[in-house]
């Protein structure tokens, strides 16, 4: 029955006005005026995974002899239209809804269900031949499917989105290690002049968080594989096939290439979110480590000529509407302010999962929406880095020689030979008079010509003995 550009369905609680073109039916259109919240929904990976969940479950019930081959292969087809994509505009609920986020479950099995009737070449609505509840939903729960579907979609994006580009960044880093060894500059500890170090050194330091960055993003995947399927409504595993799970995870094993499996205790897979907190956790670290990375490039980029100015970073945009000729870091900018907003989410997602209580957690729809919005921020981000920043780095030579003579911790090499009080003096001279070590050294014949040439060369001072090898 239609009513204008609606039509009627029932769900346990009566009959719904659904729009006529929605293939969701009527508990999702009640959680649709439920929840006007944010207009966030969930993104394509979340429900790329729902599709995956149904269709694993579909195979697995029929592999167990609890489903006819005519409902599976309808369930299958029509779950893999949202695998793909295609059925998306009809997955319309906010985040901010329901915390097991089973107006979203309950969505995607009205949609299956309402896609096989059109399929089979009846009405929408008809719940025949498959039925939303009874098919669709079949061996499942809310309380199992919603948090799996996390793990599925957080374990996929972090295999294809954030990986690669991480390991591109890593590749980035690493070529400018080698590019700039053979380049001194000044170092800095507290904002002040250290001893030397050489630009490539720097590099090197930052492509190896690069590389733990990736160990930390293999290690969220691997703690993300423990799927919660199966413990249906709270973790008993209550009206369902005692081997479901083990032909799902095999199924969407062959779908992913990824080694999910069943969770070690269902309860804790259920009534806990640790596995989600640890995952972002490590995001959260790569943040950290991004987010300095970008400001020290700022950083030792900053002027052209007023600032430190060792590197020059590629000009991408002007950088004033008032200025003419500015060109600003942006690259570096926008990486911090993702890294700021991963470790934002990060923090949501802590004190969600910290909301677990006795067999569920109710706040899963925003731990799955940052976790997943972390991951592509940092993909994003980490490929923008490497390609239009880290790559067209140019050393400024001659403005880091000038800043290493001109340091007043160059007198650290001294110290080993004339003694710490000394070296200090001579410091604090050149501090007052401007001068660099070198000149006042010399004024002061405090060593032979060769033994201070020797002693001052800021090559050898960048390894360990101050012996200056060439290794990189």
């Amino acid at each position: 029955m239609t009513s204008g550009a609606f039509r009627t369905e029932k769900d346990s609680m009566g009959e719904m006005l659904v729009p006529e073109s929605a293939l969701y039916g009527a508990s999702t259109q009640r959680a649709v005026l439920n929840f006007p919240v944010s207009g966030y929904r969930f993104s394509r990976p979340f429900i790329r995974a729902l599709g995956l969940i149904k269709w694993g479950a579909a195979q697995a019930n029929h592999d167990l002899g609890l489903l006819e081959a005519n409902r599976t292969a309808l369930i299958v087809q029509a779950a893999e239209e949202v695998v793909e994509g295609k059925l998306d505009e009809h997955f319309p609920l906010d985040i901010f809804q329901t915390g097991s986020g089973t107006s979203t479950n309950t969505n995607a099995n009205e949609v299956i269900s309402n896609r096989c009737c059109q399929l089979a070449g009846n009405p929408i609505g008809a719940r025949e031949p498959v039925h939303p509840n009874d098919h669709v939903n079949m061996g499942q729960s809310s309380n199992d499917v919603i948090p799996s579907a996390i793990h599925v979609a957080g374990a996929e994006q972090l295999q294809g989105c954030l990986l690669p580009e991480l390991e591109k960044l890593q590749g980035e880093l690493e070529a400018k290690a080698k590019e700039f060894w053979d380049i001194i500059k000044i170092g800095r500890t507290h904002l002040m002049d250290a001893t030397p170090v050489r630009l490539g050194q720097g590099f090197s330091g930052y492509a190896q968080q690069i590389a733990y960055a990736r160990e930390r993003a293999q290690k969220a995947i691997d703690v993300l594989l423990e799927l919660p399927l199966g413990g249906t409504a709270v973790g008993t595993g209550l009206n369902r096939h005692q081997d479901f799970p083990g032909k799902v995870m095999r199924h969407l094993k062959q779908r992913t290439d990824l080694d999910f499996r069943e969770a070690t205790n269902h309860f804790e897979a259920q009534g806990a979110k640790d596995a989600v907190v640890e995952a972002s956790g490590h995001l959260k670290t790569i943040a950290v480590s991004l987010f300095k990375i970008a400001n020290d490039i700022r950083w030792l980029g900053s002027g052209p000529r007023c600032g430190i100015g060792e590197i020059q970073l590629p000009a991408t945009q002007p950088g004033s509407s008032i200025m003419p000729g500015k060109v600003n870091p942006v690259i570096c900018e926008s990486t911090m302010m993702v890294c700021s907003q991963v470790i934002g989410n990060d923090a949501c997602i802590t004190w969600a999962g910290a909301n677990g209580n006795f067999e569920l957690n109710v706040m899963m729809p925003v731990m799955a929406h940052n976790l997943l919005e972390s991951i592509r921020l940092l993909g994003n981000v980490s490929e923008i880095l490497a390609e239009k920043c880290v790559r067209g780095i140019v050393a400024n030579e001659e403005r880091c020689r000038e800043l290493v003579e001109l340091s007043m911790a160059m007198v650290t090499s001294l110290a080993p030979k004339i003694g710490y009080d000394r070296a200090a003096e001579i410091a604090k001279e050149s501090a007052t008079t401007g001068r660099t070590v070198r000149e006042i050294c010399r004024e002061k014949k405090v060593l032979p010509e060769a033994e201070l040439n020797a002693a001052l060369d800021p090559v050898a001072m960048t390894e360990p003995g101050g012996k200056g090898s060439a290794g990189g």
